[in-house]
């Protein structure tokens, strides 16, 4: 059995789709962290291999039946990193034809194939990509929590941590995000807190979406001014695409995309409304086909591509 793997891999999971030589899912699979620059290579080929071994499984297929894989990571938009990773992928799938783009490329083939499109992605990081009706390609953000990724779940859990320590200072408003924070870390102090954020802030940050939404549910104003200027920066990024692509006036989807969404309709119904003010024609909607199966799509049609350059088929 012909079997064909594609990957979405980010800093908080991996998910891996099989499909046959039909286009049919055969087998999925799940892992974790697979961003090489947060987890390294090793670790991030780790998760991709224990992935592919779950979808593998159930396509009742082996290693040695894969003749395709593309590999949509987080991190991988730096050429070194994907070079990095084709050749280590090379040594494990041997017989495959082997790419590695990023999570948000394989993201706008699952949303819109090769059609004009954008799809906004919110995750433990945040990222846009578009493509015009020309086949022009803009991309937006990416850059990792330490530089960028407005409106992710890191940087939505960093300032929930930051509103509460201006609180502290009475250097702004009251808030109950402190006590809540302090439950859903389990620590008994706020030091306690900081300690364990100094230890590994990503690990605490990205656990503090949900408190931030039942705060805001609450009626906190601090939380509620945190979902709001995510909502501003995420739209922001998917509104940068279309500005630099010239689709403003375009019918075109937008697909979000990541764990940020399709959790807090504030959120959600907020980018919509910022998108579509500037773009009125955009249909703004959650991506519900797993961006992994975009990724195997590709590993099909790159093998196809290089079985008739061999003149064989796939």
């Amino acid at each position: 059995m012909d079997v064909f793997l594609g990957f979405d891999g980010g800093g908080t999971k991996t998910e891996c789709i099989a499909l046959d030589s039909e286009g049919r899912v055969a087998g999925k699979g799940q892992a974790g962290a697979s961003n090489p620059l947060r987890v390294g290579y090793d670790a991030a080929c780790a998760a991709l291999q224990l992935a592919a071994a779950g979808a593998l499984s159930l396509a009742k297929a082996s290693s040695n039946d894969v003749l395709g894989v593309c590999a949509g990571l987080a991190g991988a938009g730096r050429s070194n990193v994907s070079v990095q990773m084709c050749a280590r992928l090379a040594r494990i799938w041997t017989r495959a034809s082997i790419q590695v783009i990023t999570d948000a490329e394989v993201a706008l083939e699952t949303a819109v194939g090769q059609r004009p499109g954008v799809v906004l992605i919110a995750g433990t990081g945040s990222i846009a990509i578009g493509r015009n009706a020309n086949g022009d390609i803009a991309r937006v953000g990416g850059y990792g929590v330490w530089i960028g990724d407005p409106g992710s779940a890191h940087d939505i859990g960093r300032s929930a941590v930051a509103a509460y320590c201006r609180a502290l200072d009475l250097s702004g408003p009251a808030t109950m995000l402190g006590e809540m924070i302090m439950s859903a870390v389990q620590c008994g102090t706020w030091d306690e807190v900081i300690e364990k954020i100094a230890a590994g802030p990503s690990k605490i940050f990205t656990r503090l979406v949900p408190v931030v939404m039942q705060a805001v549910e609450e009626g906190d104003g601090p939380a509620l001014d945190i979902v709001n200027r995510a909502a501003l920066e995420l739209a922001g990024l998917a509104l940068a695409v279309i500005g630099r692509l010239d689709m403003k006036d375009a019918e075109f989807r937008v697909a979000r995309a990541g764990g940020m969404f399709d959790r807090s309709y504030l959120l959600d119904s907020r980018v919509d409304d910022l998108i579509t003010r500037v773009a009125p024609k955009a249909k703004v909607n959650l991506l519900r086909e797993p961006p992994a199966l975009g990724a195997a799509r590709i590993a099909l049609r790159l093998a196809r591509i290089a079985g008739a350059a061999n003149g064989t088929s796939a």
